[in-house]
């Protein structure tokens, strides 16, 4: 477990920027002709409270509920939620009935091939039931797919 120093935070630690009220970004990504291309998304991290980003969480887990979501994939590390102010994340998908994979990977790292491989799993099973799926890590879409 990764602990942070009550000054640990930089710039994030000021409340002076304003909360971010636009929709929480989601991309669908096309898998067609395989799956349906409304099956699955990726997003930026909900919640997320990190230098100028100001999401709130319940909001943005809610829109992700009222989109169809079923199952979450989370890549961050518990290190990385709370250093991005949102520790209780996976409880709270919990709490929303969405199904959470937590596979921690740390930023800028990759997974061994037995990960990927259960990660790959997984997420295949989760497509084959036509289950609403979301990928997210620490990055913003933008960032991590060009």
């Amino acid at each position: 477990p990764c602990t942070m120093q009550a000054g640990g935070f930089d710039s994030s630690d000021e409340d002076a920027a304003e909360e971010d009220l636009k929709p929480l970004p989601l991309s669908w990504l096309s898998l067609s002709p395989v799956y349906s291309s409304q099956f699955l998304g990726l997003c930026s991290l909900p919640g997320c409270r990190f230098k100028d980003v100001r999401r709130n969480l319940q909001k943005d887990i809610e829109e992700l509920k009222n989109c169809g979501t079923r199952d979450v994939f989370v890549l961050c590390t518990r290190g990385e939620l709370l250093k991005y102010r949102v520790p209780n994340l996976i409880d709270a998908y919990q709490q929303h009935g969405i199904c959470v994979h937590h596979y921690p990977i740390p930023d800028g790292d990759a997974p061994d091939i037995a990960k990927c491989c259960k990660i790959l799993e997984e997420l295949r099973s989760c497509l084959e039931s036509s289950r609403k799926t979301i990928i997210h890590s620490c990055m913003s879409p933008a960032s991590a797919f060009g």
